[in-house]
């Protein structure tokens, strides 16, 4: 299973799947609340063996990082610590590398990259694989920042995961 992080600066979004990359449980919850959640991870039903978070990265173009950028940098690394030693594998994964594994260009935007999960997880499916409170599909509950966090775990499962 995977635990799978979009880092903010106060809030972030988090997924953790099951079998066949599905969705088990997600959100997006103050940080301190995703903190208390990565260091109780054994308490969960089921045991996380993989961690997941998207990495900052500066592409160079020209403009300066401010202050959102570096607050995000450090909760990056307050919850990469906080997985160390409590989930045995741990991955600080690009936003270009999900980009690419999703839609294979760097031009890729959320809309491209969510619908890119959909066509995968749920082609065909009416309501983009949403679904509904009486019959949940795939991505029932899933907003933005969430199908960006999942997106990392799946970048993530077919980058490290997968064997042969």
């Amino acid at each position: 299973m995977i635990l799978a992080v979009d880092p903010g600066t106060s809030e972030s979004a988090y997924v953790i799947t099951g079998k066949k990359l599905k969705p088990l449980e997600f959100g997006k919850v103050d940080n301190y609340e995703l903190l208390k959640l990565i260091e109780c991870i054994g308490g969960r039903p089921y045991m996380v063996n993989h961690f997941a978070i998207e990495m900052i990265a500066h592409y160079g173009s020209g403009m300066p990082a401010g202050r959102e950028v570096f607050d995000t940098c450090v909760w990056i690394g307050r919850f990469y610590q906080a997985a160390c030693g409590r989930v045995p594998r741990l991955a600080l994964v690009y936003r270009k590398d999900v980009k690419m594994n999703l839609c294979q260009s760097m031009k890729a935007k959320d809309s491209n990259i969510i619908q890119a999960l959909i066509d995968r997880f749920a082609y065909g499916v009416p309501n983009r694989g949403k679904g509904s409170k009486k019959n949940p599909g795939w991505f029932y509950g899933f907003k933005k920042d969430i199908w960006q966090a999942y997106a990392l775990a799946v970048t993530y499962y077919d980058l490290y995961c997968k064997e042969g």
